[in-house]
């Protein structure tokens, strides 16, 4: 699976995508006539990578990190914006308008402050080359499923055999 999350300007923090992509599959339920279910049925059971750059910022700076402090995979392209701040609490104007008051910011589990201003950094930087992209190519996306398929070969899924009906006779 490729997350292409480049020009992601954000707008909410994905804690929740990354929950979902790191489901892993917990059981099987076994089916009389058909096909047997895996489950969670939304559990993904490959090889992950994410494609960032320079126009992901916000939410779009969180998702690769939240990604990465997972380990579901490695981030290839650029480093993303670095503009993570909240805004929150700014009461409406008197003509209607509004204005955005930066109130919170993020810091880690190890007390430093992370992101903002910086942004996050891939594990393999891939220039997203216009020139090629014009005319069709796409250097970050091709990366990725280099390094996807070689995950895969590294390590191949494994099928789970359905076991023998018991007998209650």
């Amino acid at each position: 699976m490729i997350i292409d999350e480049r020009f992601n300007s954000g707008g909410q923090i994905p804690d929740r995508f990354v929950e979902l992509l790191g489901r892993r599959v917990v059981n099987y339920w076994g089916v009389r006539d058909g096909q047997d279910w895996a489950w969670p049925p939304s559990a993904h059971r490959g090889a992950m990578a994410m494609l960032v750059n320079g126009w992901s910022g916000s939410g779009g700076d969180c998702f690769p990190y939240y990604f990465k402090k997972a380990g579901l995979g490695p981030l290839i392209g650029q480093r993303t914006w670095g503009g993570l701040i909240g805004i929150t609490g700014a009461p409406p104007l008197i003509d209607g308008g509004s204005v955005t008051v930066p109130t919170f910011g993020i810091y880690d589990t190890d007390g430093k402050w992370i992101i903002e201003g910086y942004g996050v950094d891939p594990d393999i930087p891939v220039v997203d080359d216009p020139g090629l992209m014009a005319r069709g190519g796409d250097p970050q996306l091709e990366r990725a499923i280099e390094e996807v398929l070689k995950a895969i070969r590294a390590n191949p899924p494994v099928p789970v055999q359905k076991p023998k009906y018991p007998n209650r006779s």
